[in-house]
């Protein structure tokens, strides 16, 4: 006979013995049954625990879904992200490119009238041999420069070697970007000094102040001066005026596009929607989001044939979970607006939410590829504004205009901006009813902080005397929308699911405690009956030997 639960580490077992001779009753399947009706409430208690362990096994799962659903959006949670572009160019030896997808369809022309270049210079004076002693005073010298405005000294050894030089001069951690080498013609070695940047500041100049023979400024010559890119971008700037950078590479001239440029001459750059790219994206947002609606309807379902409950039926943190994920498709993107935006939500996109009852994709986000692709060739960056705006703002009036927002503090919504302006000023303001401050110097408007407004800027640019009200659309794509509310979701100390998790735990280790109580009072309980049973049976053994011995003596009596 086992008593206690193999979990919880409390068990007794072991035989009752009884050596008596009784009166023939099995004592220890009697103590076995007895014990065994005791321990129907242990039973009950470890089928309790492990229904709460199954759930927090499930709601585990579902977080680790959850988090990967997240990660994966981030990966498209911003416009250039979500919508992806390509670049070409009609003269691939002068420039190429490449496009994020928040740069212009279309075509852009380009003039490339020079590269961006490092400084190089060599010595005059060759070696025969790398070992050959450069440094015939007899004692130390100097070998100084000066690159980008730092000088830079070198304590060079009597003795020392062309190759013990370029050392020297390329270990010194006050070096921040000079390239010390040899070269070699064939008779003589060299020192050749390179700057690793590009760009006019790049300047690499030897010192005066250098002491070492053949080393000095008059032994060096330039090679190659550093200078800076210089092109003109759809024939702009005008005349002889180029726009410059210090290098080749060049990411801030045109929105979205990244500029690799190879030699001079002239082209054209044509940026298209890849529509094939993004239409994989919101497939993957689609399918991700999908997995995580597939595991909350199979934990919360009941069949309809047994009426049998899920494990997690009627759970409110996976209610919460269920309306977040079903307002992916059917709520309109916080921040937009019926009045600017083409699109308002994914339903015009061909996404839509399977609402056919009994079906096997029944509640599950379905595509209708063909509706995307038309709307993406069609407007492909309203798509991607739904999809993966990220705090882009705007304003239905000219009078005012978005300025900025503070990330982590301001919502994402449509705001009323109620302002007046006196002698040019601005004198009061609101957003969203709430009382805003604002700057009369500036003339600018933030959002107070503890608002939903709190850190956004609007800027007034009519400054005539009078009272306005004006909205402002602060857009938050379904993506970046998806992601913060997963972060509150699988929040470790706040989130509802680990809330949840951390609830069933502390369930679970109270119903083990109530096992642990249960084995030691049943163990008492079968001692107990093991006591009482051995005194029975020693009592009955003790009749059975007096009966013995009576009916012996009435025996010999009878003979007597």
């Amino acid at each position: 006979m086992a008593i206690g639960d193999v979990t919880g580490g409390t068990t007794t077992s072991g035989q009752v013995t009884f050596t008596g001779l009784g009166n023939g009753t099995d004592f220890n399947s009697l103590i076995e049954k007895l014990v065994q009706v005791e321990q129907s409430r242990l039973r009950t208690y470890q089928t309790w625990k492990e229904s709460w362990l199954d759930k927090n096994v499930a709601f585990k799962a579902l977080n680790t879904e959850m988090l990967t659903l997240r990660s994966s959006l981030q990966s498209m949670d911003t416009i250039g992200e979500f919508l992806k572009k390509t670049a070409s160019s009609t003269n691939t030896s002068a420039l190429t490119a490449t496009a994020g997808g928040d740069a212009e369809t279309g075509t852009t022309t380009y003039t490339v009238a020079q590269l961006a270049k490092n400084k190089t210079m060599v010595t005059g004076t060759g070696y025969a041999s790398l070992t050959q002693n450069i440094n015939t005073l007899g004692t130390a010298a100097k070998f100084t420069y000066t690159y980008k405005g730092v000088t830079v000294s070198n304590a060079i050894p009597a003795n020392c070697t062309l190759t013990d030089l370029a050392s020297i001069i390329n270990v010194n951690s006050a070096n921040k970007g000079v390239r010390a080498t040899t070269i070699y013609d064939g008779t003589n070695y060299y020192l050749q000094l390179k700057g690793l940047d590009t760009g006019a500041a790049a300047s690499l100049v030897v010192s005066g102040a250098s002491t070492l023979p053949n080393f000095k400024s008059a032994n060096f010559s330039v090679t190659q001066n550093n200078q800076d890119a210089k092109l003109k971008i759809n024939g702009w700037p005008l005349s002889n005026a180029y726009i410059t950078r210090p290098t080749n590479t060049i990411s801030d001239v045109v929105a979205g596009l990244t500029l690799s440029l190879k030699s001079s001459g002239s082209g054209l750059i044509t940026v298209d929607t890849d529509i094939d790219s993004v239409v994989e994206n919101v497939k993957t947002f689609i399918s991700q989001v999908n997995k995580v609606r597939s595991m909350i309807k199979d934990l919360t379902k009941v069949d309809s044939t047994t009426k049998q409950a899920s494990i997690l039926t009627g759970n409110y943190g996976l209610q919460i979970c269920d309306s977040i994920m079903k307002n992916i498709t059917a709520a309109d993107g916080v921040g937009f607006s019926y009045l600017t935006d083409k699109y308002t939500s994914l339903s015009p996109l061909g996404l839509s939410t399977d609402a056919v009852e009994g079906s096997t994709t029944e509640g599950l986000i379905m595509l209708d590829e063909a509706v995307l692709r038309s709307q993406l060739a069609s407007n492909a960056n309203a798509v991607g504004l739904i999809f993966a705006g990220n705090y882009v703002g705007d304003t239905d009036s000219s009078d005012i205009s978005y300025s900025s927002y503070i990330s982590g503090l301001t919502k994402a919504g449509n705001y009323k901006v109620s302002y007046t302006v006196t002698a040019g000023k601005v004198s009061a303001a609101t957003i969203g009813g709430q009382p805003a401050t604002f700057d009369p110097v500036k003339n600018t408007i933030t959002g107070k902080a503890g608002t939903d407004a709190a850190g956004m800027v609007v800027q007034v640019n009519n400054n005539t005397d009078g009272s306005y009200t004006h909205t402002v659309n602060l857009r938050l794509g379904k993506a970046p929308e998806l992601v913060g509310e997963l972060a509150d979701l699988t929040n470790a100390d706040t989130g509802p699911l680990n809330i949840l998790q951390k609830n069933y735990v502390t369930i679970s280790d109270n119903i083990q405690k109530k096992i642990d109580y249960e084995n030691r009072r049943i163990s008492s309980y079968a001692q107990s009956l093991k006591n009482k049973f051995s005194k029975l049976d020693a009592l009955l053994g003790t009749y059975n030997q007096q009966q013995t011995s009576l009916a012996s003596q009435i025996t010999q009596m009878s003979k007597s």
